[in-house]
């Protein structure tokens, strides 16, 4: 078995975490496990999962979900033990490329970073793949957790979502294609400045090889020094941009705007890399479904469209988002991101009104404020698609969820709040039917 023999300790048993857990067990590992919440503790333990507070005697590695700092001010205990102990701290990204080299095969590894556009490039890429009858398996920061993914065959591709949090805890894993769309400010009280922000997504290209890939969306400015530097080698350099011509692309309704145009084309130049033939790589754009909560149509009443993008975080997202319209009701709000959005201001003249939600509401309604823009502070997201629809439905304007911040105030994450957006517009177009 790929680990037998090894002992690990698995810290924070959620999405990531606990299917680590399982994957290490039944691959041969002696596992313990430790979250700071007893319920997690309690499921694990029901699923004969040994849970304790690791101790750092005899560990190969403690798995740290992404979540969890290991870092800096806030490290979590067990990490900080870990690193006194000097005892590596991974994510299971790293455990996953060790086992399926160790089980003997060469599929390759294709990974995707950078600030905004990840989850639909991994997504994209994988569905390319898939139209092309490729064996591919896709997750990491997005869906399936890296170890719970299947094992492939040589000729497969794993396709991996990379966050920051993942690639500063790797070790051996070499991305034979690996990509960086873009780079704003981000997470930066984890990374402690934007300078260790970039180091670590950076980190994605660290080990790569000659004959390996490194594609870099050189819309931004750091994007475009990073792809200078790397252009030394060893790995070919590709650079790409939202003007990138994309075979298919023009028929593909699920990746409006230009941000998604660079999506696509560093997915298709990752394709390319890869070897997947060019009819297939169009077919694949021309056919992509897209993700849930990026601009998302989820509903649609008296010819107004409701629109989730709740999965836009950040100003820069949601700045995506706010281009592909003329005019819309725009609602925002939650737990803002350095900055605001004060970048936003290009298209605030786009905005025929603001509805804000959370809490960092006062703040984004000032910004607003200082630039004339309508806008209503309503605290709910409830209170906020009932505003909204009260406005856009005589003049059937877009209603368009794109927050510009977390959700952590108000949701469990994103994916709830663009789940209750859904709920609520489809409910009114449900009563205008």
């Amino acid at each position: 078995m790929s680990f037998s023999g090894q002992k690990f300790a698995v810290v924070g048993l959620g999405r990531n975490g606990l299917p680590a857990a399982r994957a290490l067990r039944d691959l041969g590992a002696d596992v313990v496990a430790w979250d700071d919440v007893a319920e997690a503790r309690a499921f694990a333990a029901a699923e004969g999962i040994v849970v304790k507070d690791p101790d750092m005697a005899g560990l190969d590695a403690v798995v740290l979900s992404p979540g969890i700092p290991h870092l800096r001010a806030g490290a979590h205990p067990i990490a900080v033990r870990a690193r006194q102990a000097g005892v590596p701290i991974l994510s299971d990204a790293e455990l996953l490329f060790r086992a399926v080299r160790a089980r003997g095969s060469r599929a390759r590894f294709a990974g995707i970073t950078g600030t905004n556009g990840k989850s639909t490039t991994t997504a994209l890429l994988a569905h390319i793949l898939a139209t092309a009858g490729w064996p591919v398996a896709a997750g990491g920061n997005l869906g399936v957790a890296a170890l719970a993914l299947p094992y492939l065959p040589d000729n497969g591709v794993y396709v991996l979502e990379m966050s920051s949090y993942m690639l500063e805890r790797l070790a051996t894993l070499r991305f034979d294609v690996a990509t960086m769309l873009n780079i704003s400010a981000d997470h930066i009280d984890r990374h402690g400045d934007m300078r260790g922000y970039v180091s670590a997504k950076r980190a994605i290209f660290d080990r790569q090889e000659a004959g390996d890939v490194a594609i870099l969306g050189v819309d931004d400015e750091t994007s475009r020094t990073m792809a200078e530097q790397l252009r030394a080698g060893p790995a070919r350099v590709v650079a790409i941009s939202s003007r990138t011509p994309v075979p298919g692309l023009a028929s593909a309704r699920a990746l409006p705007g230009a941000h998604n145009a660079q999506n696509a084309a560093a997915a298709t130049a990752m394709a390319q890399a890869l070897g997947v033939d060019a009819d297939a790589i169009a077919e694949g754009i021309a056919t992509y479904p897209g993700l849930p909560h990026r601009q998302e149509v989820v509903a649609e009443a008296r010819g107004v469209r409701f629109v989730n993008d709740s999965k836009a975080t950040n100003a820069d997202s949601a700045a995506c988002a706010l281009a592909c319209y003329q005019r819309v009701i725009w609602i925002a709000g939650g737990t803002a991101k350095e900055g605001g959005i004060e970048s936003l201001a290009p298209f605030f003249p786009r905005v025929v009104e603001a509805l804000l939600i959370g809490r960092d509401s006062p703040m984004l309604a000032a910004t607003l404020a200082a630039h004339g823009v309508a806008h209503r502070e309503v605290g709910t997201l409830d209170a906020a698609v009932a505003a909204a629809w009260d406005s856009a439905r005589e003049a059937g304007i877009p209603i368009l969820l794109s927050p510009a911040c977390a959700s952590w105030d108000q949701f469990t994450g994103f994916d709830q709040r663009g789940d209750r957006f859904r709920t609520l517009a489809r409910a009114i177009a449900a009563g205008e039917a």
